[in-house]
């Protein structure tokens, strides 16, 4: 699913920030997906897919999505 018509991102490549960069905001998933926000549409949804994949975080989880 795209996410970010304006950057062209996709779920799966917040889904790959998340688990690899362990973002703690919009900016930074941006930033690590070498973009910035254009309208900012987009946002609302990365921050709803961070917080299932912190939500989705077990005890013993490394992603660092936790900290």
């Amino acid at each position: 699913m795209i996410v970010c018509s304006c950057n062209v991102i996709t779920e799966h490549d917040v889904r790959s920030v998340i688990e690899m960069e362990s973002p703690h905001g919009t900016a930074e998933v941006y930033i690590c997906l070498g973009c910035s926000a254009r309208c900012g549409r987009c946002a609302r949804t990365i921050k709803r897919i961070m917080a299932e994949a912190i939500k989705g975080c077990s005890v013993d989880c490394t992603c660092g999505g936790c900290r």
